[in-house]
């Protein structure tokens, strides 16, 4: 505990050097708090591990620091050690890939990334292990409000101002949501420290109320849908590891809230908030995936695949509520397995990605899918280690990603095991979306990799690329090698956070586990199924050594070398219609959904015969939770302020009325509570 808090205090210290320092030596300050913050979060990662290791005790400290009747509660337990890990093990290699990514891609607006970078994980770090509602909803908007700057940061783009506006407003509304949820849990007593409100489980109504605000406070930082939409305005508009920490690390501090809460705070759970998470997360994974398939902005691309991902780890959460509530906690253990394993997958590969489109960025200096191509042949490493993200976000074995998906699915096979006819039902259908998910998921991050590395380059940048620096390669060449290595093995950390899993639902995914081989994965409820990693590693390597083999006896072994089908063209080119772009590869799949989800439309501008202008198609899409939600709340607020504008206008007599009205108003209510 001692160790986390000085960490913490670290880290604060370095983001005072780096504003000192900034000014002065520019590359200075960016090896100190680079340096540094690595050095420190690493640190803080190895004691997470070795807390887990050792069994995941509780340690707890009190400060004589806050308000006055509430001092400051400090408390780490397997879960929040868990989330520890997670969390500074993200810090540690955004640190490295920034300190690359500063020398590579100098903006002279970036310079107050430096003292908030570590001040932005010291807020994560500190959410984490708050152990009151109190430094709780502190050190979440001193989380928020450092994000916020950091994406301010890039103010010098055109739609950064409006990105940062939008997050402010959800993060805002998001922790309003907390402080009501904390208020409801909290309860007549008024004692803030989560001891306490685990001693004084509230009622049903309230913990309902308390349930429900949580999913909405906590949500809206996670992404889910509709409360997602300025996760994809502000992730790509940070800079790259900073987008690389709010989408694969900050996102799951909201899950890490959700989880503390409805696991830990109230106690036994009811069925039905596990029904909520599972339709909202159902709703999330769709919907995710289909914003992601139609963006040509890498970092969008990637923000929106964020959103699936938080909605498959949703999906799990709600399985373990539903099953814990039923009384059949294996199930939930293995569904709580499955949740905590993705929480850790996707913060890899998320990182890795946003890593590579950092370094995309920085070599490039576009976003944009239809400006890139060709960069296979000019950014090699780069192109290598992003197709592990995408293999593994994709979930293709042997990587993470698969075997996080394939537990998530042991749990929803499962679902014949609860009582209630409407669960076996409805989890069948989830079931069902998060296959289509899984599957576009695929189809997205084939044509984001085909259009940004296979086939010519489409524009002078993307033929003058060039790789990036050594920092760069490493930060993101670490989590590329821990997808592989989780895919082979993912027995070891699976063990590794059981103490979280039986914290939360009082059983472990194993049977037998000192009898279960170490490079096999055969949870309880899988009765007959296990996943072997290496297995599968050595058939697929094999089966690919043997297809080469095949390809090169009986193929043909002329080169033939001869112009690309250009249509009917001799057009050279990229930018013609000679190779497919990220649009063209999107079509189908937008024609099919867009026109109901997106309200998808095409505007076609064919010149008349005679006329020499090009053809123009221009496609307009808008996200629903825009036109159902956002937009009616936003013109509901300006109407309510307009009506609330003339109070400023009144006389003295109207003013006098008015207290008047209050006092009486104040006067009737205690009057009625008296009784």
């Amino acid at each position: 505990m001692a160790l986390v808090v000085t960490a913490i205090a670290l880290l604060l210290l370095l983001a005072a050097a780096g504003l000192a320092t900034a000014r002065s030596s520019r590359a200075h300050a960016e090896a100190l708090v680079y340096g540094g913050t690595g050095v420190v979060c690493g640190l803080a990662a190895l004691w997470a591990v070795a807390h887990l290791a050792g069994g995941g005790g509780t340690e707890t400290l009190v400060l004589p620091v806050g308000l006055p009747w509430l001092s400051a509660h400090l408390r780490v337990d397997s879960l929040s050690a868990f989330f520890l890990l997670v969390i500074n093990f993200g810090g540690a290699t955004a640190s490295l890939f920034g300190w690359g990514y500063g020398n590579a891609h100098r903006d002279p607006g970036a310079g107050p990334v430096l003292p908030l970078f570590p001040l932005f994980l010291a807020g994560m770090n500190l959410v984490l292990i708050a152990d009151d509602a109190f430094v709780f909803l502190v050190s979440w908007e001193f989380m928020s409000l450092a994000s916020w700057l950091l994406v301010l940061s890039t103010h010098r783009e055109a739609e950064t101002p409006r990105a940062a506006r939008v997050y402010l407003v959800m993060a805002s509304f998001g922790t309003a949501c907390l402080l009501l949820a904390f208020g409801l849990l909290a309860g007549a007593h008024g004692d803030y420290s989560f001891t306490a409100i685990r001693a004084h489980a509230p009622e049903a109504g309230a913990a309902a109320a308390g349930v429900l605000l949580v999913l909405v406070g906590a949500g809206s930082k996670a992404g889910v849908v509709p409360l997602h939409v300025w996760l994809p305005l502000a992730h790509p508009a940070a800079p790259s590891h900073v987008s690389a920490l709010m989408s694969g690390v900050m996102t799951k501090v909201a899950i890490y809230a959700i989880i503390r809460v409805t696991f830990d705070l109230i106690g036994q759970p009811q069925w039905w908030w596990g029904g909520i998470l599972l339709a909202f997360g159902a709703l999330t994974a769709v919907m995710g995936v289909l914003y992601a398939l139609m963006q040509d902005d890498m970092k969008r691309l990637l923000a929106y695949s964020t959103v699936e991902n938080i909605g498959a780890i949703v999906i799990a959460l709600g399985l373990a509520l539903v099953f814990k509530a039923s009384s059949v906690p294996v199930i939930a253990a293995l569904a709580m397995s499955a949740a905590l394993l993705h929480v850790v997958n996707h913060s890899l590969f998320k990182t890795l990605l946003f890593y590579g489109a950092g370094s995309v960025l920085a070599a490039t200096h576009t976003r944009d899918l239809g400006r890139m191509g060709g960069l296979i042949h000019r950014m090699p490493a780069t192109a290598f280690l992003m197709l592990i993200g995408a293999a593994a976000i994709s979930a293709l074995p042997p990587l993470n990603g698969f075997v996080g998906e394939w537990l998530l699915f042991q749990a929803i096979l499962n679902a014949p095991a609860l009582p209630q006819w409407a669960l076996k039902i409805g989890i069948a259908v989830v079931g069902a979306a998060l296959a289509l998910a899984t599957a576009l998921a695929a189809a997205c991050f084939v044509r984001l990799y085909g259009t940004a590395f296979l086939g010519r380059p489409r524009s002078a940048a993307a033929a003058q690329a060039h790789e990036t620096n050594r920092a760069m390669t490493l930060g993101m060449a670490v989590p590329a090698a821990l997808c592989v290595v989780i895919g082979v093995l993912p027995t070891p950390l699976i063990r590794l956070f059981e103490p979280a899993t039986r914290l939360l639902v009082e059983a472990g995914p194993f049977d037998d586990r000192a009898l279960q081989p170490w490079i096999r994965l055969a949870p309880t409820s899988a009765i007959g199924n296990s996943y072997n990693g290496l297995v599968m590693l050595v058939t697929i390597a094999i089966l690919s050594v043997l297809l080469v083999l095949v390809i090169h006896r009986w193929a043909s072994a002329r080169v033939r070398r001869s112009e690309p089908w250009g249509c009917g063209f001799a057009d050279p080119d990229p930018q013609a219609v000679s190779q497919y772009t990220a649009s063209s590869f999107a079509q189908p799949i937008r024609r099919a959904f867009g026109s109901t989800v997106f309200a998808a439309k095409d505007h076609v501008d064919m010149p008349e015969p005679g006329d020499t202008r090009p053809a123009r198609l221009t496609v307009t899409m808008i996200d629903p939770a825009w036109g159902w939600l956002f937009r009616p709340v936003g013109r509901a607020v300006d109407r309510a302020a307009d009506v609330i504008n003339r109070l400023q206008f009144l006389t003295i007599r109207r003013y006098l009325t008015l207290m008047f009205l209050a006092l009486v108003v104040l006067l009737v209510m205690v009057a009625v509570t008296q009784r």
